[in-house]
């Protein structure tokens, strides 16, 4: 059985509208960004600003077009402010999709993080945890974790370029250091080769414990370019350091190869931060959807 027998694949609208970077795509609709999510050919789709808040109001939107909901990002501040702000607004998320049917929650610490700001070096300055920090946050996101539980839902921590769980090392000490059964890890290619990572040595390490995946493809002199310019992480999206699978330089077949053997059966997030103005963003979801398709089966 092939991969995408096994798999739902979805689409991340940032590339319709960037969260971090409102005027980016801020003409484009909610309805414009889901319904080309379907026509591009995806069954699921993560949560962006412009989506409705209420889950029945957003359910009837996304049956209409053929979509479930595969998660949403949230923003943990455990290592910066009382854990109980977290908790409060981490339920609120958990009960949101909860009622969406999701089973996952992305969940990525934004203590210390500098990936929103514009003029910071993404490498030069990015943030570097502490004992006490560590320690806060993986008893922190076990709390998260057992939280997730009251609603049979699972945390995926979302390893990220410009914070404290970016590079190798640092992932495997969040995974050391963590319950496996509290704290689950989201695989995502582009973080991963942007921070000179290996993606399939990351995989092969934590596949057990990797319960959602990102794919997001990196156009090497862009990348290569904001590190010798000690660009900032918003300033390599503006330049489109990012793409989708099959435009830029990750071979994805072995990694393909890798969760297809590990027995992998969840989401498939196909994502790239892009301009719209310069990056179609259905164009771009199609072109991302065609190569999957030629890869996984």
């Amino acid at each position: 059985m092939a991969l995408a027998d096994k798999v739902n694949f979805a689409c991340a609208p940032i590339a319709w509208t960037n969260d971090d970077m409102p005027e980016l795509g801020k003409e484009n609709t909610f309805e414009q960004c889901i319904s080309e999510m379907a026509l591009a050919g995806y069954t699921g789709t993560e949560i962006g600003n412009k989506y409705p808040k209420d889950a029945e109001v957003l359910k009837k939107y996304l049956a209409l077009r053929g979509l479930s909901v595969a998660s949403a990002w949230f923003s943990s501040f455990i290592t910066t402010k009382p854990f109980e702000e977290t908790e409060q607004a981490f339920v609120r998320h958990r009960d949101f999709l909860h009622a969406l049917g999701a089973k996952v929650i992305v969940v990525s610490e934004q203590g210390r993080s500098i990936q929103g700001q514009k003029n910071t070096p993404l490498f030069a300055k990015k943030p570097v945890f502490s004992k006490e920090d560590w320690l806060k946050l993986t008893k922190g996101l076990e709390a998260l974790g057992e939280l997730a539980h009251e609603k049979n839902m699972e945390i995926v921590y979302h390893h990220h370029m410009g914070t404290g769980v970016q590079t190798t090392a640092e992932i495997d000490y969040l995974m050391e250091n963590t319950a496996p059964d509290k704290v689950s890890l989201l695989f995502d290619t582009g973080h991963l080769v942007f921070s000179g990572e290996d993606p399939i040595d990351i995989y092969k390490k934590h596949k057990k414990r990797i319960k959602h995946i990102h794919f997001k493809d990196v156009r090497k002199e862009v990348a290569e370019e904001v590190k010798a310019n000690s660009g900032s992480f918003l300033l390599g999206v503006r330049k489109g350091a990012f793409t989708v699978p099959g435009d830029g330089m990750i071979d994805f077949k072995p990694i393909v190869k890798e969760i297809d053997e590990s027995g992998y059966t969840g989401w498939i997030v196909v994502e790239a931060e892009q301009d719209p103005d310069l990056a179609n963003p259905y164009e771009y979801a199609l072109l991302a959807k065609k190569y999957l398709d030629q890869i996984a089966y």
